[in-house]
């Protein structure tokens, strides 16, 4: 758990302090192990479930993604359900095992063994990069927001391809990463293959402090898990691929340089013909003959700010700079957009025009870009 409001209260049982280790720069963060606690999801309850919580307030994914973020689900809930993630539906499915339910898996779906390493899910897959075969294994990480990340590596022949540019990765559980991005020449998993799927390669100093488990080369992320609907089944160890009408979706990647952030609410007052709003009238004339009705509708809206912004990418040369908060892209008000909305659009098309307007120091600003593909 993370991103608690300081508002909030929860009684924790059986506390004990611990340091938190993954990817980022920095060595560890505080946090707290608990267990014994009741967690319930729809009509599914651990009476004895384990938590992890991260002190740190910085830690939070919500500004990143959007929306309100308190945690992740992990292992103790996948163990013992059959479990199917829908990206075309935006559900997660839990499953009772049942045969009915075991045949439909074996007539629609493609199968692969799961290797479970300290609570985590890894499949083994096959890459080619720089015109080299190699079999991988790699952590299935559905809350990665890539399509793979690789983990240079001499000894197994991992390089990373001469056409790459170095780029934000994104933040880690301890801290930002950077790295570089290319294209490797295909993915297989089973009888399915991605070519020049989009691949991440993080710097070297990112992984030190990981604890990653022996023979990792890296992570399969959402931009492939999405085209598929995936079936996990811990318990013998399998998990089960149906393409979806995502799998033939090209990999792009954000070409204008910069990485926008949630950064807190703001009232925005909107016109509105709904009647069931506040009215406030307006007289016109002095005699009062003659009234209008301004129909207002006050609403919390988001606010988006720059967090990182890539050296010499077209949104750096126009003059964008890291901190600046956005007010409108290609004249629309950029709190009619949701997150992912935004990031769509600086992905779309090479040669697209992208207008901001953004305030910097109390003065509002306008920049215009092209989108430019480095791959």
């Amino acid at each position: 758990m993370f991103g608690l409001e300081e508002t909030e209260t929860q009684n924790f049982k059986n506390i004990e302090k611990m340091q938190l280790k993954g990817f980022g720069n920095n060595d560890f963060v505080e946090g707290l192990k608990s267990g014994g606690n009741i967690l319930s999801i729809s009509n599914y309850k651990d009476i004895n479930h384990e938590l992890y919580i991260v002190l740190n307030q910085n830690f939070n994914f919500s500004a990143q993604i959007g929306i309100p973020v308190n945690g992740i689900i992990g292992y103790k809930f996948f163990q013992n359900y059959l479990i199917e993630t829908n990206y075309n539906s935006k559900k997660i499915v839990v499953y009772k095992d049942i045969p009915k339910f075991r045949k439909k898996l074996e007539s629609k779906f493609s199968v692969s063994e799961l290797i479970i390493e300290k609570n985590k899910p890894y499949l083994l897959t096959n890459i080619n990069i720089n015109n080299q075969d190699i079999e991988t294994k790699m952590l299935i990480d559905s809350g990665s927001g890539d399509a793979l990340w690789l983990f240079e590596n001499q000894k197994n022949k991992i390089k990373i391809p001469k056409d790459n540019f170095n780029d934000y990765l994104g933040r880690g559980f301890t801290g930002e990463l950077f790295g570089k991005r290319a294209r490797i020449i295909n993915l297989k998993i089973n009888q399915f293959e991605f070519k020049k799927p989009l691949t991440s390669f993080p710097d070297s100093l990112a992984i030190t402090n990981s604890r990653l488990v022996k023979d990792r080369e890296g992570s399969i992320g959402g931009e492939i898990l999405k085209r598929f609907n995936v079936v996990y089944d811990y318990k013998n160890s399998k998990v089960y691929f149906n393409k979806n009408q995502n799998f033939n979706e090209p990999f792009n990647f954000n070409m204008s340089g910069i990485e926008l952030e949630h950064d807190g609410l703001q009232w925005v007052s909107e016109k509105t013909e709904n009647s069931a709003y506040q009215k406030i009238k307006i007289t016109l004339s002095e005699t009062s003959e003659k009234q209008s009705e301004i129909k207002y509708k006050f609403a919390l809206k988001p606010v988006f700010k720059i967090s990182n912004i890539r050296k010499n990418s077209p949104a750096d040369l126009s003059g964008l700079k890291k901190e600046d908060t956005v007010l409108e892209i290609n004249q629309q008000q950029v709190y009619n957009y949701t997150l992912q909305e935004i990031n769509e659009l600086l992905k779309s098309e090479e040669g697209k025009i992208i207008t901001i307007k953004i305030i910097r120091n109390s003065r509002e600003q306008d920049f215009k870009f092209k989108l430019k593909s480095l791959l």
